[in-house]
């Protein structure tokens, strides 16, 4: 079963998360960013441009000019490999564990996988602060969502289903 619905991050831009069901113990919930926005790419293309005409003017160099659109591609390309999430996805099989992929928008791919022996529970952590104690025994905390920043609503959904599969691990584990 799959379902999709809309939320918003912390800036009020719009998020789709989709949810699937495969089973009672394992689901994935997709967490969709808007694309690359043309109007942003143009406004910081022209800007470097024309500040680099503007020099090329002062300084009659032709090389401030080349310099500037080389920049310009390449400060596009790592952009788009290295910055831009389009797309943050978390699976949770109860039996196996959570993995957490991130895809770019050049099409890159970046997974983490926590054994599900590893985990001790799922939480909404609204802030976070710097303390070097660690709260409660927790000696880490992994973080989803980390570039969608969704808001609360959204989190909450997310939290509601993972629990469920938590306690289903559990009641499971200690059936005889």
């Amino acid at each position: 079963m799959e379902d999709e619905q809309s939320f918003s991050d912390i800036c009020g831009g719009r998020l789709a998360l989709q949810r699937r069901y495969y089973s009672p113990s394992c689901r994935e919930f997709c967490l969709s960013c808007p694309r690359l926005s043309l109007r942003s790419l143009t406004a910081v293309t022209c800007t470097v441009w024309l500040a680099a005409y503007g020099l090329f003017t002062l300084y009659e160099n032709s090389m401030i000019l080349s310099a500037a659109i080389f920049i310009t591609l390449l400060g596009l390309l790592g952009y788009l490999h290295f910055v831009k999430i389009d797309q943050e996805t978390l699976l949770i099989i109860d039996s196996l564990g959570i993995q957490m992929t991130s895809s770019y928008a050049s099409g890159k791919e970046s997974t983490t996988f926590i054994e599900m022996g590893k985990v001790k529970d799922v939480v909404i952590n609204e802030a976070i602060y710097m303390d070097p104690l660690e709260p409660h025994g927790i000696s880490q905390v992994v973080p989803v969502f980390q570039s969608a920043k969704p808001r609360l609503d959204c989190l909450i959904e997310v939290y509601r289903s993972c629990q469920e599969i938590l306690a289903h691990q559990k009641a499971t584990s200690t059936s005889p």
